[in-house]
């Protein structure tokens, strides 16, 4: 079995795959200031439900974008499996050129998503992740990572209303019955959510004015089912592009950490 976990600012995401199936995966908070030990306990909650036996597992792959976050579950790994374990790095991608300046400045969680999207899909593709940051990044009809965009995810700009604007309320990020909002909370639902999806889509136009091959779009992260229903610019939804990257850069990689 493989343990795919990616760190991201919000949550960390895990999974267990047996060979190409997901049998399990899990999404817990990311807390900056949890100890190994104490990301092992979390962990290994999640394994005694589900019935995994660490003991089992063979390999293990992690991507972050939280580097206060990362030693504490790399050291979680080395204490607690005895298995070869692999960190993303863009130094790990050795067949997609990364048109970034520097490369090393491209996030894990991107190349991750990069990697899926080639091997699964055909580029040339816009992968659109809906995680504490909105980000797009562009590969074209060669495999070349050509770069992207980065905005503040949906949950940020909500919050930002609640937290900025005295008098307005905290809300759950739905779709409302109507553009124009009847109330303060479905004026600002329609806002973030039709908002947003106006955002797709002028991003997306413009990235296919601006390079002009036949992209598919790609969507995954949190909101990529919320914002998919509202626009048809997106062509694939796929909730778990990232642990599938993963997956793919063990079968990569991992062969050198097992014979090291």
């Amino acid at each position: 079995m493989l343990l795919v976990i990616d760190i991201g600012n919000t949550n960390v995401v895990l999974g267990i795959y047996e060979g190409d199936t997901l049998r399990h995966h899990w999404r817990i908070q990311t807390v900056r200031e949890r100890t190994a030990d104490e990301w092992w306990i979390q962990v290994k909650a999640l394994f005694v439900d589900a019935g995994v036996v660490a003991n089992l597992i063979g390999g293990i792959a992690v991507s972050s974008v939280v580097p206060p976050v990362t030693p504490a579950i790399m050291a979680m790994v080395d204490r607690h499996f005895q298995a070869p374990h692999f960190l993303v790095t863009p130094e790990s991608i050795t067949d997609m050129p990364i048109d970034y300046d520097p490369p090393r400045e491209v996030g894990a969680d991107r190349i991750v998503n990069a990697v899926a999207g080639i091997a699964e899909y055909e580029p040339p593709l816009i992968i659109i992740d809906f995680g504490t940051a909105t980000t797009f990044c562009v590969i074209d009809d060669s495999g070349r990572y050509k770069g992207g965009l980065i905005v503040p995810g949906i949950q940020i700009s909500a919050e930002a209303l609640f937290q900025r604007a005295a008098k307005l309320p905290r809300i759950e990020l739905r779709r409302p019955e109507h553009v124009v909002g009847r109330n303060t909370v479905e004026a600002m639902q329609a806002g973030v959510i039709f908002g947003y999806t106006g955002l797709i889509e002028g991003i997306v136009a413009r990235i296919k004015q601006e390079n002009p091959l036949p992209y598919r779009v790609l969507a995954t992260g949190g909101f990529a089912a919320v914002l998919g229903a509202e626009t048809k610019v997106i062509d694939i939804i796929d909730a778990h592009l990232t642990l599938k990257g993963l997956r793919i850069l063990w079968e990569k990689n991992g062969q050198k950490e097992r014979s090291s």
